[in-house]
């Protein structure tokens, strides 16, 4: 077993733990976030802009950075009252990423405002959704969309995004 393999993502959760399979270069992709800048004690720059597609433009703004920063104090929030570190599956998209894999033009995620978060199944993407929408109503801040999403291999995951401003309070449950 090579020393790698022991090491955990910047938020602290092991790459094994998740229902996706571990794969070599999920190992070097993690091992170049340590060098990443921080936007919040428990999340790196490079946690949000990691991609299957290295040769695809994907540098944030440093407005979008700003909008990374926001969603951070949420994840925070939400990985301290779930109690475990929160994996991201995908943060910022530059145009050019989003339109590679298929998102919108409009998406949240090109202005950085928008995180998909890896659940292991159905009940903990419920969970996550409940403390987040619970976090909205106690500390008076609006989000934009919070989907519960799940794709044609039934894997789940849980779109969440802020916008610093016209918030939408958009709820729903997607399936691809």
């Amino acid at each position: 077993m090579q020393l790698s393999e022991h090491l955990a993502l910047p938020s602290e959760a092991t790459l094994g733990h998740s229902c996706v399979p571990v794969v070599a270069s999920d190992l070097r992709s993690s091992a170049n976030e340590l060098d990443s800048p921080r936007l919040s004690p428990h999340f790196l720059l490079g946690e949000f802009t990691k991609s299957s597609y290295p040769e695809v433009y994907n540098i944030p703004s440093h407005v979008a950075i700003e909008n990374m920063k926001r969603i951070c104090g949420w994840l925070e929030v939400l990985r301290d009252r779930y109690g475990s570190p929160i994996i991201i599956n995908s943060g910022y998209r530059s145009p050019q990423l989003n339109k590679k894999v298929g998102g919108v033009a409009t998406s949240n995620h090109v202005t950085g405002c928008a995180v998909d978060i890896r659940c292991s199944g159905a009940e903990q993407a419920i969970d996550y959704a409940y403390i987040l929408k619970a976090y909205s109503k106690e500390s008076q801040q609006d989000f934009d969309e919070l989907f519960i999403e799940k794709n044609r291999y039934g894997r789940y995951w849980v779109h969440f995004a802020v916008r610093p401003k016209e918030n939408r309070r958009k709820i729903g449950f997607l399936n691809g």
